[in-house]
């Protein structure tokens, strides 16, 4: 057998042409950047999954249908979760190694996110601001970690001494999903009554999927609770206040963004009113009276025949932060330029009332700032400032 020995030039070439291989991100093509995104489309926060993947792929046809990014379209691929961290590990590997995604967006969800992480970041797949508000989306640091929602913890921390001094309540107990989204609003709570000098007078939690909170409530009414801490989503928040309401027992009621959805008071009802919740940006209500927003709503309402939502508010500026990123990463987007790009990134407030958010080297969490909410005749209303 004769071995072939490559010429100069040819190993010139290769030489040459060897670290550009290298440096080159899977998802980028001529034409396209493919993203991918993982929701929960038939567990218990399908409502919220599919609000998000709405909003999301708005955004993308919009740029779209504009020409793309430095002439690259968009394609979006989402995996169902059904909110099963074992499930989100299945969905990363298809959309990681083979489909090949460039970026990981708006993934829901906790421990959701912490399964699917590792899939990623061994194949430098960047996890782009995942709807959860967790602090291990930013830290500790990666370089390829990027979060912009106000953290359950501070949110939680920051609300709780507030609202507990205004109601003048007595006794402060909890409710809260025994996993770390519920653990985030227990350990925000008990945080943030320490500055107040009050500790708990009673602490329950359900397991995720739960649909019976009649003895969590039971437990928390013969406390003579006056004020309970959420660590809720959707059904729980539901089931907690309205099995609260049939037994007569009315306490202040302070949940998360993670319960702030127009979901609750139209699956709940009457029952849900008074009901407060930490938030950032506003549901965007058809009848909205900012005109801004009501276009945009009435916009997806014509694309989806769905009302929008805050959750689909995140989706859409998910996919918008990140073209603001690939835009000025330029031409030749890979993850290393796109990570220098959103290393000095500043993004403005927007029409949903989201806070300035800004990027660097050393900070992955845009903006931890978050205000308060609460259900007044069946719609949610802003009732403060944002909280520092």
């Amino acid at each position: 057998m004769t071995l072939k020995i490559p010429t100069l030039a040819a190993a010139t070439l290769l030489a040459l042409t060897a670290p550009l291989a290298l440096a080159q991100s899977q998802g980028v093509s001529k034409t396209e950047i493919t993203l991918g995104s993982i929701q929960d489309l038939s567990g218990p926060l399908a409502g919220f999954g599919k609000q998000i993947r709405s909003g999301m792929q708005l955004r993308v046809d919009e740029l779209n249908e504009q020409g793309g990014v430095a002439g690259r379209k968009i394609k979006l691929l989402v995996e169902d979760s059904g909110y099963d961290p074992k499930r989100a590990v299945l969905g990363a590997q298809k959309l990681v190694n083979q489909d090949k995604i460039f970026a990981m967006v708006g993934h829901i969800g906790t421990a959701q996110n912490l399964a699917a992480m590792p899939v990623q970041f061994e194949k430098n797949v960047v996890n782009f601001f995942p709807v959860t508000a967790a602090r291990e989306m930013y830290e500790p640091f990666h370089r390829l970690k990027y979060s912009f929602a106000a953290t359950y913890y501070d949110q939680i921390r920051q609300a709780t001494p507030r609202l507990v001094k205004e109601k003048n309540a007595k006794k402060v107990c909890s409710i809260y999903q025994d996993d770390e989204f519920g653990l985030e609003i227990q350990r925000g709570a008990e945080d943030g009554l320490k500055s107040v000098n009050i500790t708990m007078a009673e602490k329950t939690t359900f397991k995720r999927g739960s649909t019976d909170f009649s003895s969590q409530v039971a437990r928390l009414k013969a406390a003579e609770c006056d004020f309970v801490v959420l660590g809720t989503l959707i059904r729980e928040t539901i089931g907690t206040i309205a099995t609260a309401r049939r037994t007569g027992f009315n306490p202040t009621f302070l949940g998360s963004a993670g319960a702030y959805t127009d979901l609750i008071h139209k699956l709940g009802g009457p029952a849900m009113n008074g009901l407060y919740a930490t938030m950032t940006v506003q549901n965007p209500y058809l009848d909205e009276a900012s005109q801004p927003i009501r276009f945009w709503a009435n916009k997806y309402k014509t694309k989806f025949n769905d009302d929008p939502t805050v959750f689909s508010v995140y989706g859409y500026n998910v996919i918008d932060s990140f073209i603001r990123a690939a835009q000025k990463a330029g031409g030749n987007l890979s993850t290393d330029s796109f990570v220098k790009a959103m290393d000095s990134m500043v993004i403005p407030p927007d029409i949903f009332g989201t806070p300035e958010m800004t990027f660097s080297a050393t900070k992955r969490l845009g903006s931890n700032l978050s205000r308060l909410s609460q259900i007044q005749d069946g719609r949610w209303k802003v009732v403060s400032d944002y909280m520092k």
